[in-house]
């Protein structure tokens, strides 16, 4: 007799929670801009493929949204600058990260995380997707049906990614409650009534696509079968509140200071996503 899939519970025991009890704090995910890789249609993975110009002004256009949260429409981020900024240590997050750095006020030099590098796609790596499908069509088609169980060649699982995710976010958030009095739950959490939200620590992380997926549903204690539920645009930023020790998404994908260079793109490719199960 088949038995029904076991349930996570839905109170995870202290010594197994990712956030820690009472923390409140605000984390604001930017991925980086476009690359060469992503114009040519090649699988990235950790392959440091740089931006391309417009991936440049992609990244100065996040920067300068950042560095004016308060413009309208606001950003949902505490006021003041951030606490960290930290990026995977690959050329096209490192300069998204340095671009923000320099644009927002007072903050905090950038810094390399390599718990932020892209999932490893090993023998992918370069390769552009339509090779990869007549080379490895089954492989690929387990990769977008279940990464959970199916992946690269020679690449990474998502459960290692999800151990050195884990392994920096307990740092970080460590870093944000260390010294600070412990938020609680047992208040409102319905947007639009007024909230004393804004004096809490926050910190910005710039990421990959694919890291950035396993990072959202270790915050949010999502399992990692539902890896392909969140994409993150390129240059767009995600803000993820945490609560009393509990955290949510805020916003996502935000784009609208990408809106000008849409409509200016120039480059081939410049602003179209491939729905090819590349990183």
């Amino acid at each position: 007799m088949a038995h029904p899939p076991r349930r996570r519970p839905l109170n995870r025991p202290a010594h197994e929670r990712l956030i820690p009890d009472g923390l409140d704090a605000t984390l604001v995910l930017l991925r980086h801009g476009e690359s060469t890789y992503i114009v040519d249609g090649r699988f990235q993975g950790q392959a440091d493929a740089p931006l391309t110009n417009h991936g440049r002004r992609q990244a100065a256009a996040a920067a300068e949204r950042l560095a004016h949260a308060d413009r309208p429409p606001g950003l949902p981020i505490p006021a003041g600058p951030p606490l960290a900024i930290v990026a995977s240590p690959l050329g096209r997050t490192r300069e998204t990260a340095e671009a923000v750095a320099s644009a927002v006020p007072d903050a905090p030099p950038s810094r390399p995380e390599p718990g932020l590098l892209e999932v490893g796609q090993g023998d992918w790596e370069g390769l552009p997707g339509a090779e990869i499908a007549e080379r490895w069509g089954d492989v690929l088609a387990g990769w977008r049906r279940d990464p959970v169980t199916t992946w690269a060649p020679g690449g990474e699982s998502l459960a290692a990614v999800d151990a050195r995710v884990r392994i920096f976010l307990s740092r970080l958030l460590a870093d944000l409650v260390h010294g600070r009095q412990p938020g609680s739950t047992n208040r409102s959490q319905v947007l639009g009534y007024r909230d004393a939200f804004a004096d809490v620590p926050w910190a910005l992380i710039v990421g990959h696509d694919g890291v950035f997926k396993v990072v959202l549903l270790a915050l949010l204690d999502l399992p990692l079968d539902r890896f392909w539920a969140f994409p993150f645009a390129l240059a767009g930023i995600s803000i993820v509140e945490i609560r009393g020790g509990r955290g949510r998404l805020r916003a996502h994908n935000l784009v609208e200071h990408l809106v000008g260079l849409e409509h200016a793109a120039t480059e081939a490719g410049a602003a179209a996503e491939r729905p090819n199960g590349a990183l």
